[in-house]
């Protein structure tokens, strides 16, 4: 599978999620933990495979996308960090939602601005052999990711 395809597909995950927390009740605090768990986890492991893999790759073939990849580097710090808070809270904390609802607008604010403003170059750039080995070594470092947001070291680290 190709990379971009690959990142999509992750996207898209990570809204359902956002969806069915949107759709929960203030009184299903465990349904909302839950959800909540699984977007810590998603969004770790995908910020960690951009980061390691795909945004050097992309700002090699793409020099172009710099700018653009570094401001993605930064929203990925500001949203491992608000992930780190959501995953110490209480689900039953009146700051619990709210929180999860600025990460949702965080979040959707950066894959808008990687799908629609450099994505289309990155491809571009890299062709479709490229991006399908590209995507292959994604995949694979799915499995060594960290799964917790305290794991990931911070943008400053790497």
């Amino acid at each position: 599978m190709d990379a971009i395809v690959l990142l999509r597909e992750d996207h898209k995950t990570v809204e359902k999620l956002f969806k069915r927390f949107e759709k929960t009740d203030d009184e299903e605090t465990a349904e909302r933990r839950r959800i909540a768990d699984e977007v810590i986890e998603e969004l770790t492991v995908h910020a960690w495979i951009e980061e390691q893999i795909f945004y050097p790759a992309a700002r090699e073939a793409a020099p172009d996308t710099t700018d653009h990849i570094l401001e993605s580097i930064e929203e990925h710090h500001a949203v491992v960090w608000m992930l780190s808070e959501i995953k110490g809270m209480d689900p039953g904390d009146e700051r619990f939602k709210a929180k999860m609802s600025v990460l949702m607008e965080q979040v959707r604010h950066h894959v808008e601005e990687e799908e629609q403003d450099w994505f289309p170059d990155v491809r571009k750039a890299m062709g479709r052999n490229r991006l399908t080995e590209l995507g292959e070594r994604l995949r694979a470092a799915k499995d060594e990711a960290p799964r917790d947001p305290l794991a990931v070291p911070s943008a400053d680290s790497t």
